[in-house]
């Protein structure tokens, strides 16, 4: 098929990438390299099945494609805060034009959503049932309620249009070629680690999060996307840890005599995150299959080759 990724020298549109192309598709990676990065796809820019067009989502664009995973968006609140109002235009403008273009050319659409929509939730674990407790207008909300009008606008498409939609509510990932810089718990924590200055734990560490390795989170979207399942579904590793456990994790992982400081919870930061994925299983026949520490240790030895560099 000819496919769609929008930011895909993302994270994890370039894990995406690999693997459709693996499978013989044809490819259009779309990025207006805010946060994505051309060595992420650089290995496949001289590959006949693959095409890579600099483009903004937030700006129409006329493409002949079968399949859009529409994945563009900063998704780390160092990216997302930095710029809030251009966030919400990604999410609001950018779905607009992918769910347009997908009218036009009658794609299927998979839109990737966050459990950040959840918020700070009072239901634990998450379902996607579950309509999330979040803060309209505090300093994370450019992203959850952008995503939630994202969710929104794929809703109103499918009833209005009949646009064949997918939605994924993607939780924590971690893995190979996330940003040095991207401030979220996993990657702050291995470059701290590596370069010997003490772990950052927000509030006392008892928050709680789950964990998901890219290829088996590409591994749902993938199957959301060829199933006939809408969604939304969540998908993410149910696996729960504190925050405390993974910073003594990538400590002992890495470099055991460096200390561990403790820094005030930012403004509407989640207490709990964990994913119920009752959906994913019973719709997709998917669960993860990487275990955190097998999953961080692929991550550390990416992290040692890029930072040696």
């Amino acid at each position: 098929m000819r496919i769609l990724v929008t930011g895909g020298a993302g994270f994890i549109g370039s894990h995406l990438i690999d693997r459709l192309i693996a499978q013989g598709h044809e490819v259009l990676c779309l990025d207006n390299f805010y946060t994505g990065d051309k060595k992420n796809i650089a290995h496949w820019l001289n590959h006949p099945n693959f095409e890579l067009i600099r483009h903004d989502v937030t700006e129409p664009i006329r493409l002949e494609v079968e399949q859009i995973y529409h994945l563009a968006c900063p998704a780390s609140p160092v990216h997302y805060q930095f710029n809030p109002i251009k966030t919400v235009k990604t999410s609001v403008l950018g779905t607009i034009n992918m769910l347009g273009l997908a009218k036009r050319v009658k794609a299927r659409i998979l839109m990737a959503s966050t459990s950040e929509i959840y918020g700070d939730p009072q239901v634990h674990p998450q379902t996607e049932e579950y309509w999330g407790n979040v803060n309209c207008h505090g300093i994370r909300s450019c992203y959850d309620e952008g995503k939630r009008i994202a969710e929104t606008l794929c809703f109103d498409y499918y009833r209005e249009h009949q646009v064949d939609i997918r939605v994924a509510r993607i939780f924590n990932t971690y893995g190979p070629r996330m940003l040095e810089n991207d401030g979220r718990v996993v990657s702050n924590l291995i470059v701290q680690s590596l370069k010997n200055i003490p772990l950052t734990v927000y509030g006392d560490g008892s928050q709680t999060r789950s964990f998901c390795y890219v290829s088996d989170l590409v591994e749902g979207l993938i199957r959301l996307m060829n199933g006939e399942y809408i969604g939304p579904v969540n998908l993410g590793n149910p696996g729960e840890y504190t925050i405390l456990e993974l910073a003594k994790k990538i400590q002992s992982l890495i470099n055991p005599s460096v200390e561990l400081v403790y820094q005030p919870l930012p403004q509407d930061d989640p207490k709990q995150r964990q994913p119920d994925i009752s959906k994913a299983l019973k719709y997709l026949d998917w669960q993860p299959t990487i275990l955190l520490d097998e999953g961080l240790d692929m991550t550390v030895n990416d992290f040692k080759t890029r930072l040696s560099k």
